[in-house]
């Protein structure tokens, strides 16, 4: 368990998923969430280096952090208002 998971409200893990289904399932979680909540996602898909950050950046989240670690990607994102 990281560091994201545990400060974590919600969690995602969308290993084994390519593009575009980490995001949508993103997209699904974030509409459950009030604002200010915190969600973690696992993804093994290299692609969700780019497409986690711009989902973020156009609606407005915030991505409190992210890491890689042995090929998988861990995010920490902050619910917009």
């Amino acid at each position: 368990m990281t560091v994201f998971e545990t400060q974590a409200n919600y969690h995602i893990d969308a290993s084994g998923l390519f593009c575009p289904e980490p995001v949508m399932l993103l997209h699904v979680k974030v509409r459950e969430m009030v604002a200010g909540d915190l969600l973690a996602v696992i993804a093994t898909d290299p692609s969700t280096q780019r497409d986690i950050p711009n989902f973020c950046r156009f609606l407005g989240h915030e991505l409190v952090g992210n890491v890689e670690k042995d090929n998988r990607y861990y995010y920490l994102i902050r619910k917009g208002e």
